[in-house]
């Protein structure tokens, strides 16, 4: 009970201005004890026919829902690069979905702006992660682990435009593998170019070459096509390209912003190219002209080999290191036996700023029976190189852990899958249920629960109808729409003669089988399937 004595003046009068208001607006002053006077507002309008205002009920920009149906494909592809990375003997590793914005920043520079920082949370400055490299490398470096084999599968996010018609997304879905400690030179890097092979001929997107590059900015990109595919990875290595920038008389300063022009060879003719290295970058055309000569070249071993004999590369220490290493890597890849899968490509220069060597590209090239179909241009799936540099970035002490891996852009793959199921009509189950627990009588329920629970108890996937007496002919229907493969059917006359109708939902047979071996014959039928 308020005491009133105790209330000031002011707040009388407050309190009095309350009452002579119109009914239209309720306005409540609470009065406390010891003259504190704590105000809460409640306005009502009373408009009982009153329309709500506009709103679209919409995912945020750049995100989607998965239905069910495009869960089961999306889950597929997941179990076949992660069955493949398990094979090759890789342990499952997860981190935080966001990390110390002071963690990332450094790591990403001109990619900045297309990371998304989180409000001020208890002191902390945040940011959504950009990929899944820069917090392994920041987990090797907390935990002073110097050799690690590992996989990782989660989401990222990046505030690109977003292409939803090409599989392009600010919310997606990343797999990677990575190998991190010191090993001798390639074997790791053509481990992870096996594994590129293993997932994408897994995935059934076509055939493919494997594109191999060092360059100063190493990623591995992909491009699809709808249709009978060829995949093309491209390697290169960072030592190379830098003795090339070199020789031709590219200025290091200008090194990254070159670099920058030559990474829109994919969308762009090199003569627009050369354009913008000359005029916007401020090289000189002969300079762009010696470049020319090399972003043109594309091969295998031979060409490695061709460039041993270079006369201007050979001038170049790094260049002939990297052509060394490129060598054996290429000796591996032939005793992996996917040598023939692979291209040395020099024009590829993109990827991120921690990549320090070979990177490769996968990308899904249109064969020529249908070149009348327009191309799907989604871009990039995945990506792959070596960055020897990034722990010590977190290290206190600077310790190097040398790293390479890969990492399968999920989504992307999933575009092309589900484009090409769409065109062949094929139809996705959304669960995985292989009995149905049915009655044709009333009062049943009690005896469906029964079965249902020793289906259950002995691992066997199954449903019922939450009805107490559903009709059979429903639960029949329900069963072919599911494409759920086994009824068991109990009625008064199965109850009384211990027995279990077992149906076959494709022949629509039906056996009579004894209730204790019920089971055994459930799982006989199912491993038969």
């Amino acid at each position: 009970m308020f005491h009133l004595g105790l209330v000031p003046g002011r707040a009388w009068g407050a309190l009095l201005c309350q009452l002579l208001r119109p009914p239209r607006t309720v306005c409540v002053r609470a009065v406390g004890c010891h003259g504190q006077v704590a105000e809460a507002v409640l306005t009502s309008q009373l408009k009982p026919h009153q329309e709500k205002p506009n709103f679209i009920i919409k995912v945020p920009k750049g995100t989607r829902d998965l239905s069910p149906q495009q869960m089961v494909v999306r889950e597929k592809i997941l179990d076949k690069i992660i069955s493949c990375f398990k094979r090759h003997g890789a342990k499952g590793l997860d981190t935080p979905a966001f990390e110390l914005k002071e963690m990332l920043t450094e790591k990403y520079e001109e990619n900045l702006r297309l990371m998304y920082d989180l409000k001020d949370q208890g002191g902390e400055l945040l940011s959504l992660r950009y990929d899944l490299t820069v917090p392994f490398a920041r987990y090797l470096a907390m935990n002073k682990l110097k050799k690690m084999k590992r996989y990782q599968v989660g989401k990222v996010w990046r505030r690109e435009s977003p292409t939803i018609a090409q599989g392009r997304y600010r919310e997606f879905c990343q797999c990677d593998f990575d190998i991190a400690g010191q090993y001798d030179p390639m074997i790791p890097d053509a481990e992870c170019l096996k594994i590129m092979c293993e997932i994408l001929s897994g995935l059934q997107l076509g055939d493919f070459l494997i594109k191999i590059i060092w360059t100063l900015l190493e990623r591995a990109l992909i491009d699809r096509t709808l249709g009978l595919l060829t995949l093309s990875s491209q390697v290169n290595d960072r030592r190379i390209v830098d003795g090339m920038y070199a020789v031709c008389g590219v200025p290091e300063s200008k090194f990254r912003a070159i670099c920058a022009s030559m990474d829109k060879l994919d969308k762009m003719s090199w003569k627009d190219v050369r354009h913008e290295m000359v005029v916007k970058k401020g090289l000189a055309p002969e300079v762009a002209d010696r470049i020319g000569d090399y972003v043109q070249c594309h091969g295998g071993i031979s060409l490695v080999e061709q460039m041993f004999q270079d006369p201007r590369l050979s001038q170049s220490k790094l260049a002939v290191e990297g052509l060394a290493d490129l060598k054996l890597l290429f000796e591996y890849l032939t005793l992996f036996g996917i040598a023939e899968k692979i291209s040395f490509d020099l024009s590829l220069a993109r990827g991120l700023d921690y990549y320090t060597g070979v990177i490769f590209e996968a990308v899904l090239l249109q064969l020529p029976a249908q070149a009348g179909d327009e191309p799907l241009n989604v871009g990039s799936v995945a990506a792959g190189g070596r960055y020897d540099e990034l722990v010590s970035q977190f290290d206190p002490k600077g310790h190097t852990v040398p790293c390479v891996g890969l990492s399968i852009g999920v989504e992307r793959i999933f575009y092309i899958v589900e484009q090409k199921m769409k065109t062949s009509g094929e139809k996705v189950r959304t669960t995985e249920t292989q009995v149905f627990v049915a009655t044709a009588q009333k009062n049943f329920l009690q005896e469906r629960l029964k079965l249902i629970a020793q289906l259950w108890d002995a691992g066997i996937k199954a449903e019922m109808l939450y009805k107490n007496n559903p009709k059979l002919l429903t639960q029949l229907h329900y069963c072919e729409n599911m494409g759920i493969p086994l009824v068991i059917i109990i009625g008064e006359q199965e109850q009384n003669e211990g027995v279990i109708k077992l149906r076959s939902v494709a022949s629509r047979e039906e056996v009579t089988v004894k209730r204790e071996n019920l089971i055994t014959e459930i799982q006989k039928r199912l491993s038969e399937c």
